[in-house]
């Protein structure tokens, strides 16, 4: 296993900074829901512990929404950390936009 852990910091109040990621989330989830076999995403507060299956492979996250950052964690399986660089800043990216004062979703096309 391998993990990746991310700290994005923000401006932003804890309860809108939390509705932009849960917002990002369903998004994602949306967009790739013919692609995965699994996937449940569980928030307690403004934590939330998330679990996809695809191409019989797990992979678990968890997202913490802190007063001033949020903190994501993935643990990939062996057969995918060969890909945790892209992933890493994949997400590094994804989440800075999603918390940038003055963010406004893209519409879908």
């Amino acid at each position: 296993m391998n993990s990746i852990v991310v700290s994005v910091p923000h401006r932003l109040s804890v309860a809108e900074a939390h509705r932009r990621i849960e917002t990002m989330l369903d998004r994602l989830r949306s967009a790739y829901i013919d692609k995965l076999a699994y996937s449940e995403m569980t928030w307690s507060g403004d934590s939330a512990d998330i679990r996809v299956v695809a191409l019989a492979q797990e992979v678990k996250a968890h997202i913490d929404v802190l007063a001033e950052s949020v903190r994501i964690e993935v643990v990939l399986p062996w057969i995918l950390a060969s890909f945790a660089g892209p992933i890493q800043q994949r997400l590094t990216t994804a989440a800075s936009e999603t918390l940038a004062i003055g963010y406004t979703q893209k519409q879908p096309r």
